[in-house]
């Protein structure tokens, strides 16, 4: 070998050498970016923490002003579950505490049966306790609730109704894909209670939906009106989306999550199949944005200069991180897992997560909670931040 060849071997060797010596891009996520957001949202709540007026709880921050729900707000559980999990992620009691006292709070809502969103409002706040701490003094608690729930199921109809109000002509017996986000309380409750009526409302209300909401492409309505004297849907429309036909983001995110949570829960291969279609309805789909965070509807007319929706990212997130683990095919894990660091990745930039002690010492800013109701439009929400807690805390578990 010459000395000329020598020479530029040597310089491809040592280009080599330093190119693997490079750190990782920015761009991508790593536990260090995840335990870094979890300590910021740590300083984030325990500034809000002071905010928090007695007897409410945290839901956004409007126009300046810090906004509050009452115990039977369909938000209430957001604030104590996310304490919760920061407080598993970093043992400190200042956090637990709160999240004790706003958890006891919510107490008197275990006899509320006008609400569909009990699972929401109890299981992300005594759900959370009780799994991190098990105090047997959250259980009954989570059963009263279910019980409460279970009063809003039709045999007929086989679902759970959503709203006690109606729109005009346009439903009697609504139901909303959101409420297969409450099903977990019910499939808990009965393991823990053995009372096997919890599960098969569950299982009724899983099943009815698959069978009525979903399209063909596996996008999902928001809601559908019920017959409750012969069964089956008597309408399919939208509440909070575009339009009756459109695809509402966050309505994609909660069908995703919940079809993985029922299979997680019960084990039945119909649920995790049905997830996956879900799952590739949205990660195909032509207009979601680079950085994997979806507009708040997918066929908003206005794309893409309209609105994003950072809740739908964080729910979307938590979920595909749940189904990565529960697939046997290692490269459809690797494609939620990858899609999930992405999301967590966009999330944790300064596109959407706030500033220290700003956007109400919420985490994540740029959520769209109604925007036909022209309600919580490009701000903060409580379970935005809850979602993308959880799915911070989930993406190190998966380490």
């Amino acid at each position: 070998m010459t000395s000329r060849n020598i020479l530029l071997l040597f310089i491809v060797l040592f280009a080599f050498g330093s190119c693997k010596q490079q750190p990782k891009d920015s761009s991508e996520f790593s536990p260090e970016k995840a335990k870094e957001t979890l300590d910021f949202a740590i300083q984030q709540y325990k500034g809000m923490i002071p905010k928090v007026p007695e007897g409410v709880l945290p839901s956004s921050f409007i126009d300046g002003e810090f906004k509050t729900t009452g115990i039977n707000g369909w938000v209430s559980g957001f604030y104590p579950g996310s304490l919760w999990y920061l407080y598993e992620y970093s043992n400190d009691e200042s956090l637990k505490a709160e999240a004790e006292k706003k958890t006891w709070l919510l107490e008197p809502i275990k006899n509320n049966t006008g609400t569909h969103d009990l699972g929401f409002m109890i299981f992300c706040s005594y759900g959370n306790a009780y799994r991190i701490t098990k105090n047997e003094d959250y259980a009954p608690v989570i059963i009263k609730g279910s019980e409460s729930l279970s009063t809003r199921f039709n045999e007929t109809a086989g679902v759970i109704k959503s709203w006690d109000f109606t729109r005009g002509d346009d439903w009697s017996y609504p139901v909303i894909i959101d409420n297969m986000m409450n099903l977990e309380m019910l499939l808990w409750a009965s393991d823990y209670s053995d009372n096997p009526r919890f599960k098969e409302i569950a299982l009724s209300h899983a099943d009815t939906t698959m069978k009525h909401h979903y399209r063909e492409d596996y996008s999902t309505w928001h809601v559908v009106d019920y017959d409750t004297v012969n069964g089956g849907a008597k309408g399919k429309m939208t509440h909070q989306g575009y339009s009756d036909e459109s695809s509402w983001a966050r309505g994609q995110a909660w069908g995703l999550y919940g079809y993985t949570m029922m299979y997680r829960m019960t084990g039945r291969t119909k649920y995790l199949d049905f997830a996956k279609k879900i799952a590739d309805f949205i990660l195909t789909h032509p207009n979601l944005p680079e950085d994997k965070i979806p507009y708040w509807d997918f066929d908003a007319p206005d794309i893409p200069d309209t609105y994003r929706d950072a809740s739908s990212g964080a729910i979307i997130a938590s979920a595909l991180l749940d189904m990565s683990k529960l697939v046997n095919d290692k490269s459809l894990s690797t494609l939620y897992y990858d899609n999930a660091s992405q999301m967590l990745s966009s999330l944790s930039s300064p596109d959407y997560l706030a500033e220290l002690n700003e956007n109400g010492n919420f985490i994540l800013m740029h959520g769209v909670g109604h925007l036909p109701g022209n309600s919580q439009i490009d701000v903060p929400l409580s379970y935005g931040d809850y979602y993308f807690i959880e799915a911070l805390v989930r993406y190190l578990d998966a380490q």
